[in-house]
C-alpha cells in the first residue's frame, strides 16, 4: 500500500512539473510578445492556456483520489494538499499571462510601438520569472531556505511595480493624454506581472507548510 501510495505522489508531483514548466513558458513568451508586440506569439501563448487548464483538473481529481484511497496522514497528507494548491496557483498564473496576451493583441490593433522603454518593466519580468522557477525548484527538492528566498523578494517586485506605474502617469499620460491608450496596457500588465510574483509567494509559502507544517502566510516578519 504504501509503495503504491509512494508512486503516485511521484506521479502527481511529476504532472505539477510539467504544468510548472508550461507556466515559466507562458511567462517568458507573454513578455517577449508584449516587447515585439508580436500576435502571433501572443495568440500562441493564450491557445496553450487550453493545456494547462486540462493538467489543473487533472492534478486535482488526481489528488482528491489519492486522499479518497489512501486517506494519507502527516507528511504524505501535507504534501497531497500543497500539490493542490500549487496546482491552483500555476492555473492562476497561467491566465495572467494570457492577460498580459491581450494587452498585446490590444496594442497590435492600435497599429503603435510600445511607448520609451520603461527600464522598470523587464525587471519585473525577469523577478516574476525568476520566482516562479525557484517556487518550483524549492518544491521539487524540499528546499526551505529557497521558499524563503523567493517570498522575501516580493518586496522588490511590489517596488518594480510602483516605479512603473508612476513612469507610465507621470511621464506620459499626464504630459500627453493621448499616449493612454499605448500606456494603459503596459499598466495593467505591471499589474499582472506582480500579480504572478505575489502567486509565486503564496507556492513558496505552501512549500514552507509542507516540509515543516509551519504557516507563514500573513506572518512573513517571521522570516529573516
Amino acid at each position: 500500500m504504501d509503495r503504491h501510495l509512494d508512486d503516485e505522489l511521484q506521479k502527481l508531483k511529476q504532472s505539477l512539473l510539467k504544468m510548472a514548466l508550461l507556466t515559466e513558458k507562458a511567462i517568458h513568451e507573454s513578455f517577449e510578445a508584449l516587447k515585439g508586440i508580436d500576435r502571433t506569439l501572443a495568440e500562441a501563448v493564450i491557445v496553450r492556456d487550453e493545456q494547462i487548464d486540462d493538467l489543473e483538473i487533472y492534478n486535482e481529481e488526481h489528488a482528491i483520489e489519492l486522499l479518497a484511497l489512501f486517506q494519507p496522514m502527516a507528511k504524505d497528507l501535507r504534501f497531497i494538499v500543497t500539490a493542490m494548491h500549487i496546482n491552483a496557483e500555476l492555473e492562476l498564473i497561467a491566465d495572467l499571462t494570457v492577460n498580459i496576451c491581450q494587452r498585446v493583441l490590444e496594442l497590435a490593433e492600435k497599429g503603435g510601438e510600445l511607448l520609451a522603454p520603461i527600464n522598470d518593466l523587464p525587471h519585473l519580468a525577469d523577478n516574476a520569472k525568476w520566482m516562479v522557477k525557484n517556487a518550483i525548484d524549492a518544491f521539487v527538492n524540499n528546499d526551505e531556505p529557497l521558499a524563503e528566498k523567493v517570498i522575501l523578494s516580493d518586496n522588490e517586485s511590489n517596488q518594480l511595480r510602483s516605479a512603473v506605474i508612476q513612469r507610465l502617469v507621470d511621464g506620459f499620460i499626464v504630459k500627453d493624454g493621448k499616449t493612454a491608450p499605448r500606456a494603459i496596457p503596459l499598466l495593467l500588465v505591471a499589474r499582472d506581472l506582480e500579480r504572478i510574483c505575489d502567486r509565486a509567494t503564496y507556492i513558496a509559502e505552501e512549500v514552507i507548510y509542507m516540509i515543516q507544517a509551519r504557516v507563514i502566510k500573513h506572518h512573513r516578519e517571521d522570516l529573516k
